[in-house]
């Protein structure tokens, strides 16, 4: 009987978007967050200008009677994945830590030696901190140590991977390494009728299978970096000369293009064929599509940044925090503070490992 009653007591608050601050949330806590309305924030400090700016930009738009009204099939947000809504410091982003750990240390996986010698250089300069190699010339390695394999196999191999723990962050593993402010973001988005899409520099399967079951979004509403897909027996025939079979499945080619800068905006045209009217990011590398966004948009538009200024519960970068909420001024967008605007960032049981 107290069983039941506990598994009620946690249904209700499920159902309201609502846990204990004090836990470290679960993919099942994060999934049931939700957010329908100004009111239901937990995870935001009262005080943020920041979430009152979206909740204000939201309640502007889908009146009826204002002048900013924006009908609901034109009511796209986008937003960027690491250091947006999902962590990407500790020590680095997921994509690249996956890498490594295929390239490096899968003992049932032997690596082409350029892309082991890359995945240890790269491994370096992210422990000694000497300097953040280019992200771009990175994406052509990632997507060769995984060359060949069939979905279901990357799938779970991925699926695998985010059990590992989050390095330099207690009581967290990368599959649950999403800002629940963030996610709450997301889920009111959802609830007032916006059409979300995920637009990451990361390998777009990978971004599919960490985002899956958390939130709201359909995978084709998932861009991100890409690869060539190819059928099992098709080879090196191009695919115009190729004709699929009963016997082939779907394998994972070379690297194709990485979905950073520009490449987003060409993304979201292509894919989309709609400028959106929010876009959320927190780097250099958003600032394309953040721009975008916001200019020559015959709707209302919005832009935030997320800045990287907490130090005592996440991995802050001071230096880049500062030029990042210059560089948020300067093109007119909004910077989200995760030391004064965050109530909690994964949840208060998840601590910094000093």
């Amino acid at each position: 009987m107290k069983k039941k009653i506990l598994s009620a007591i946690l249904a209700g608050m499920f159902a309201f978007g609502s846990f204990a601050i004090s836990d470290a949330a679960t993919r099942a806590e994060i999934s049931a967050i939700k957010v329908s309305k100004s009111g239901n924030f937990q995870y935001w400090e009262k005080n943020s200008a920041a979430k009152d700016k979206l909740v204000s930009y939201v309640k502007d738009i889908t009146n009826k009677s204002s002048k900013n009204f924006i009908p609901v099939e034109d009511r796209i947000a986008v937003f960027d994945m690491d250091g947006t809504f999902l962590c990407e410091t500790a020590p680095y982003y997921f994509d690249h830590m996956l890498f490594i750990h295929r390239a490096v240390y899968d003992k049932n996986y032997n690596a082409p030696a350029e892309d082991k010698n890359f995945a240890v250089e790269l491994e370096k300069s992210i422990r000694d901190k000497s300097h953040e190699m280019n992200l771009g010339s990175s994406a052509p390695h990632q997507a060769s140590v995984f060359e060949g394999m069939n979905y279901k196999d990357f799938n779970s191999y991925v699926a695998k991977y985010m059990e590992t723990p989050v390095e330099g962050l207690s009581n967290l593993k990368w599959g649950e390494a999403f800002y629940l402010p963030m996610i709450e973001v997301i889920k009111y988005l959802n609830a007032n009728d916006f059409k979300v899409y995920v637009v990451s520099g990361t390998d777009r399967e990978m971004c599919r299978i960490l985002v899956g079951d958390i939130m709201d979004i359909p995978k084709n509403q998932v861009i991100g970096t890409d690869i060539k897909i190819l059928a099992k027996n098709q080879g090196d025939v191009d695919g115009l000369n190729y004709k699929y079979t009963k016997n082939d499945y779907l394998i994972r080619g070379e690297f194709v293009i990485k979905d950073l800068q520009m490449n987003k905006v060409s993304a979201i045209y292509r894919e989309i064929g709609k400028q959106p009217v929010l876009a959320f990011g927190n780097s250099s590398g958003d600032l394309s599509m953040i721009n975008y966004t916001i200019n020559g948009n015959k709707y209302k538009s919005a832009g935030f940044f997320v800045i990287c200024d907490d130090t005592d519960r996440e991995f802050g970068k001071p230096k880049r925090a500062v030029s990042d909420t210059e560089l948020a001024k300067e093109n007119g967008w909004t910077p989200i503070s995760m030391r004064n605007d965050w109530k909690t960032i994964y949840g208060d049981n998840v601590k910094l490992e000093k």
